[in-house]
Formats: structure tokens, C-alpha cells, sequence
């Protein structure tokens, strides 16, 4: 078959999960409480348990972060991945450390910008690309109570906007 083909093409809705591309967890609670500099794309060392567990959902990066060990490799910490309920003895535990997968130049700059106090690497999502767990991680700086107050002022300000726009244009038409 050409690039013309005759069969039609799926289109993807709301309620159809693809289950190689499809985001696991997400860290609202880090944008809110973290200012985010820089994001990366890593991949994670799994156990054959925890890619099932992920497959089903329940994950929580509420806690998570990553920093360096003494060789110079990122790992992943804090990060609640749920034991998989048909898992045997082999199971793995909720909240290990698990390692980050990036090429060396990243790493570089990654552990060149945390050097700088008051900043963190937080994980901002958990998902699958390609049949692959990855997380995409950010070089984080922390908020004062103040900036956050002014973050939820400015995006209920927007809202405020875009309903008037709304609106607007309703009458109008």
C-alpha cells in the first residue's frame, strides 16, 4: 500500500486510552509551590511489578524529587508507586529510590544548575511514551506564600477575562 491507503483512519477520543502514550501521574502540587527554570524528559529503571502498577494508575509524585548520589547519577525519590495487586513475592516496595536515565552532557547541566542554593529537582509528570515510562523532570526554585497568592490572583483574573470574552461575544453574534 501507497500513501493513499484505503482503509480509514482511527480517530482518537476522549475515552479511547492508548496504552503506550498515555501520562500516569501528574505534579500540579510542584507548579504551585515551585517556580519551574527548566524541564527534562528522563527515562526510569523499573521492575517488571511497577510498570504494571503504572498501567493502572494510582501514582503519586506529590513528594517526589530527584537529586545526585555520589557517582554522579540521578535517582528518583519519594515517588508512590503502589504495589501491583496480582504481584507475588517478587513485588516491589511502594517508595523506593529509582534511578533517572539521561545522557551525560544532561546530567551535567542539570547537577551545574542545583548547585545553586534554593534549587531542587522536583518530577512534574509520570507517562508512557512508546511503551516506556518516562518522567519529565524540573529544575525547581521555591515560592514565597505571596508569589503563590499572586499566581492564583493573575490565572483568576484570566479566567475572569476569557468568561467576559465569552460573554461578549455571545451577545454579539
Amino acid at each position: 500500500m501507497g500513501k493513499h491507503s484505503s482503509t480509514p483512519k482511527k480517530k482518537s477520543g476522549k475515552n479511547e486510552r492508548d496504552p503506550k502514550n498515555h501520562v500516569v501521574a501528574l505534579n500540579r502540587r510542584a507548579r504551585h509551590d515551585y517556580t519551574i527554570s527548566d524541564t527534562y524528559e528522563a527515562g526510569l529503571v523499573l521492575t517488571g511489578t511497577e510498570v504494571k502498577s503504572l498501567r493502572e494508575g494510582q501514582t503519586s509524585l506529590v513528594d517526589g524529587f530527584a537529586a545526585f548520589d555520589n557517582r554522579g547519577e540521578l535517582w528518583l525519590e519519594q515517588v508512590h508507586i503502589p504495589e501491583y495487586l496480582n504481584g507475588t513475592w517478587t513485588n516491589h516496595a511502594t517508595r523506593r529510590k529509582r534511578k533517572l536515565l539521561l545522557h551525560g552532557k544532561e546530567l551535567i547541566k542539570i547537577s551545574r544548575q542545583v548547585e545553586d542554593p534554593g534549587k531542587t529537582i522536583v518530577p512534574l509528570r509520570l507517562y508512557f511514551k512508546d511503551g516506556r515510562a518516562k518522567v519529565e523532570i524540573g529544575i525547581a526554585t521555591g515560592k514565597r506564600e505571596y508569589d503563590k497568592r499572586q499566581t492564583l490572583r493573575e490565572k483568576q483574573d484570566n479566567r475572569e477575562a476569557q468568561r467576559a470574552m465569552r460573554i461578549r461575544n455571545r451577545q454579539s453574534a
